[in-house]
C-alpha cells in the first residue's frame, strides 16, 4: 500500500511528532505508515485523514 501521508503532512505544516499527537499514536507509527510498512486500521485511517483534512481514499492507495 501506497501512502500520500507525507504530502498532506507537507501542505498543513506538521510534523511527523505533530501527526503523531493528532492521532494519538507514536512517531513510529507516522513513519512506517508513510513508508506504506505498516497497514493503519480503519480507525487510524480515519483519524490520520480527519487530521490532515482530506478523506481515506484521497491519502491511502492500495495496490492489487
Amino acid at each position: 500500500m501506497k501512502t500520500r501521508i507525507k504530502e498532506f503532512r507537507a501542505r498543513h505544516n506538521l510534523t511527523q511528532e505533530d501527526l503523531a499527537r493528532k492521532t494519538n499514536v507514536r512517531r513510529e507509527t507516522i513513519v512506517f505508515l508513510e513508508k506504506g510498512k505498516y497497514n493503519p486500521s480503519l480507525q487510524l485511517a480515519h483519524a490520520v485523514a480527519k487530521a490532515l483534512k482530506t478523506t481515506i481514499d484521497e491519502l491511502f492507495i492500495f495496490e492489487k
